[in-house]
C-alpha cells in the first residue's frame, strides 16, 4: 500500500522526475484512503492492488467509463465513493493547472479537488509533500479526547472536534520543528516526519488506545489525561474525597460527575437536542466538578507526568482502563429508518431479464437493479398477499407503459426476502419473480426515458449492483 513506501525526498530528484513521481504517489494515497473510509484495511488492500494494475495512473482513470469505475468498486460499497472518484479524476487531468498533479497543501485540496475533506487532505499533504498537515480519522479522534481528557462528543459537536483537529495540527506542526532551530512554521523543511507522525496516530488508535484501551501498554500514558484522572481515582478509592467546585474550569465537556463514579463502563450520555436547551444551558459550564480526579490546591499531590516506575496490579489498571474508555463521549445512536421493497425480477421468453439504472444521485447512485417498488403501508400490515397484489400492480402497469402486446405478466413467486442495512436505513428486500411473453415492453426509446433495458444473465452478472440487490439476483439464479 502506498503509505508503506519510502516518502519521496525532493533533493533527490530533477523537476521532471519529481513532478511524475508526485503525482503517481499523491493519486496512490488518495486512492488508498477514499477506499479505507468505512472501509477495512484488509478488505482494501486487494482492491488497491487491482484498481492500480487497471488504472495505473491517474489519466488512466480519467479516462475510463463511469460502469467500468463502477464495476471495479463492486463489493466496497457506499458506490458514490467511486463516482467522485472519477469525476475528481477528470476535473484534475483537465484543469490547465493542475494538470494530472494533486495539489500539495490541503486548502486548495479541498478547495479543488471534489470528495476530498480535510482528513483526505491532510493525509496527502503529510504522506506525499511532507507537509506539516494533521490527519484525524475517528481512531485518531479518540485518542486525542483521552490525551486532552475532553469528554465531548467527537462525532457531531463541531465545536468539541475543531479543538481536536487544532490539537492535532499543534502536535504535527511541533513534530515537524523539533530538532530544528525555525520557529516559523512557514519556514519548515518538507519531510517525511508529519506523514509517519499522522500514522503512528492512527495506528495507536487502531491497535491499543481502542475502545476498550489497553493502558498497560501503551507509550503515551505519561502526557494521557484520561489515564492521569484514572490513576487519581484509583488513589482516591478508599478515601473521602471533598468535591471541589470548578464550575468555570471547562466549557467544552458535558457534564462528568455520574461518568466518573460509575462503574458502568458503557456510559452513554444524550445530548442536548433541542435549541431551547441549548440555550438554558448558554453560559454555564457543562462540567461541573471533576470529583474523584480533581486538584483541591497547589499542595495536593498531582498525577505524575511520566509513566509509572511501580507496576499497576490488575485490579487498579482496570479501572483504569474503565475510566479512559469512557472517552470521548458516547452519543446514544439514532434508530435507523425501516424500509421494505418489492424487487420484481421480470423475465422474457428469450431468458433477458429487465433491469433498471438508478439516479445518479442518491443512494447506491448510478448502479443497476431490477425494477422495485418501494411499500408505503407498512403500519397497515405487509402480508405475502399484498405484496403479491402490489407487486402485479406493479408490473402491469410497467408492462403498459412501455409498449408491446396487451398480455399481462405472468407471477411466478416470492423467492425470499434479502435483509440490508444501510448506515441510516434498515431494508427489506421481497423479491418477487415474474415472466413475460416476447413482444411486451419493447419501446426502445420508452425504455431507455426510463432508463430501463434487456440484459441476459451473464450481463446481470457483470453490471455494477449494490451487493444486497446482488443477493436478490443470487435467489434467483437458484431457481434457474
Amino acid at each position: 500500500m502506498p503509505w508503506r513506501k519510502a516518502w519521496i525526498n525532493p533533493k533527490d530528484h530533477d523537476q521532471d522526475e519529481l513532478r511524475n513521481l508526485l503525482e503517481r504517489r499523491a493519486y496512490e494515497v488518495w486512492i488508498s484512503e477514499i477506499m479505507l473510509q468505512q472501509t477495512r484495511v484488509a478488505v482494501v488492500i486487494d482492491y488497491w492492488n487491482r484498481w492500480m494494475e487497471k488504472w495505473p495512473t491517474i489519466h488512466d482513470l480519467a479516462a475510463a467509463s463511469a460502469d467500468d469505475v463502477l464495476s471495479a468498486w463492486r463489493g466496497l460499497g457506499y458506490y458514490s465513493r467511486a463516482t467522485r472518484i472519477h469525476e475528481a479524476a477528470k476535473l484534475v487531468v483537465n484543469d490547465p493547472t493542475m494538470k494530472g498533479s494533486l495539489p500539495s497543501c490541503t486548502q486548495d485540496l479541498e478547495a479543488k479537488v471534489p470528495g476530498v475533506g480535510r482528513y483526505t487532505a491532510g493525509a496527502i499533504s503529510a504522506i506525499v509533500f511532507g507537509r506539516a498537515a494533521p490527519m484525524v480519522d475517528g481512531n485518531v479522534l479518540r485518542v486525542l479526547s483521552r490525551q486532552l481528557g475532553l469528554f465531548g462528543n467527537a462525532k457531531t459537536n463541531k465545536v468539541v472536534i475543531d479543538t481536536l483537529w487544532a490539537a492535532a495540527d499543534a502536535l504535527v506542526k511541533a513534530i515537524a520543528r523539533d530538532g530544528t532551530e525555525v520557529q516559523n512554521d512557514e519556514d519548515v523543511e518538507t519531510s517525511d516526519r508529519p506523514g509517519r507522525w499522522g500514522q503512528a496516530l492512527m495506528e495507536l488508535g487502531s491497535t491499543i488506545c481502542v475502545p476498550k484501551p489497553n493502558c498497560s501498554e501503551c507509550p503515551v500514558t505519561s502526557t494521557c489525561r484520561a489515564y492521569a484522572e484514572g490513576k487519581i481515582l484509583v488513589s482516591n478509592k478508599d478515601r473521602d474525597t471533598k468535591i471541589a467546585d470548578i464550575e468555570d474550569m471547562c466549557d467544552l465537556c458535558e457534564p462528568f460527575e455520574e461518568a466518573a463514579g460509575s462503574d458502568d463502563t458503557d456510559v452513554k450520555v444524550e445530548v442536548a437536542k433541542t435549541a431551547k436547551k441549548a440555550k438554558a444551558n448558554e453560559g454555564k459550564s457543562k462540567q461541573m466538578t471533576l470529583s474523584a480526579f480533581a486538584f483541591k490546591g497547589p499542595n495536593e499531590d498531582k498525577p505524575s507526568t511520566t509513566k509509572a516506575a511501580v507496576s499497576t496490579s490488575p485490579r487498579d489498571m482496570e479501572t483504569i482502563v474503565d475510566h479512559a474508555r469512557k472517552f470521548p463521549l458516547k452519543v446514544i445512536k439514532k434508530a435507523v429508518r425501516e424500509e421494505e421493497t418489492l424487487v420484481c425480477v421480470i423475465r422474457r421468453g428469450d431468458g433477458q431479464y429487465l433491469i433498471q439504472k438508478r439516479p445518479e444521485k442518491g443512494l447506491l447512485a448510478g448502479l443497476w437493479e431490477f425494477p422495485s417498488y418501494m411499500l408505503q403501508d407498512l403500519k397497515e400490515g405487509n402480508t405475502p398477499a399484498k405484496r403479491r397484489s402490489k407487486a402485479l400492480a406493479y408490473v402491469s402497469k410497467l408492462a403498459g407503459e412501455h409498449g408491446g402486446k396487451a398480455s399481462k405478466p405472468k407471477y411466478v413467486e416470492e423467492l425470499g426476502s434479502v435483509p440490508w442495512l444501510f448506515s441510516h436505513i434498515k431494508l427489506t428486500m421481497h423479491v418477487h419473480f415474474f415472466t413475460l411473453e416476447d413482444g411486451n415492453l419493447t419501446d426502445t426509446k420508452s425504455l431507455e426515458s426510463s432508463r430501463l433495458r434487456w440484459a441476459t444473465s451473464e450481463a446481470v452478472d457483470e453490471e455494477s449492483m449494490g451487493t444486497g440487490m446482488r443477493k436478490c439476483w443470487a435467489l434467483v439464479k437458484d431457481q434457474e
